[in-house]
């Protein structure tokens, strides 16, 4: 498990030097040459696209999301316990349902091209499933957790 979120985090961190590689070429050029680029714009929409739903899906842990936690932060460890498990079943029950209709838009975006790169679609948007697979997954795992013996150590 170590050695996948290794690869995660290098994908992730690739993604966005990517980003900024291309973000310097279109500085440049449109500033010390004066000839603006059309791919340097649509590449970095699709990298930052990816870069931000890669790391939503395979990098950043739950504790590392931003929460709005006040009334949870203030609630007693049981209380705490149910209120986390009916925020991983929304969050999970959410993901699993949008699932299988996002794949199938995905699926069908394959037939379209972007306009400058000729990406087909199905590419720029195939971190939004992958997003949608790992919060479903990680909900049902962390609900799994919350009900073991062990429950106080995943508050």
């Amino acid at each position: 498990m170590k050695h996948l979120r290794s690869a995660a985090n290098a994908i992730g961190v690739g993604l966005f030097a990517l980003l900024f590689l291309v973000f310097v070429v279109q500085v440049v050029a449109r500033f010390a040459f004066k000839q603006p680029l059309a791919w340097t714009d649509e590449a970095a929409v699709i990298l930052y696209l990816w870069a931000i739903l890669w790391g939503a899906a395979l990098v950043c842990s739950d504790k590392e999301n931003v929460a709005f936690d006040l009334l949870y932060q203030k609630a007693r460890p049981p209380v705490q316990r149910g209120m986390a498990i009916a925020a991983c079943a929304l969050v999970g029950v959410l993901a699993a349902w949008g699932l299988p209709g996002s794949l199938d838009y995905i699926h069908f975006m394959q037939r379209e091209r972007t306009p400058v790169l000729g990406l087909p679609f199905h590419w720029v948007f195939a971190p939004f499933g992958i997003l949608l697979f790992a919060l479903a997954l990680r909900s049902g795992w962390r609900i799994f957790r919350l009900l073991g013996r062990h429950w106080r150590d995943q508050l």
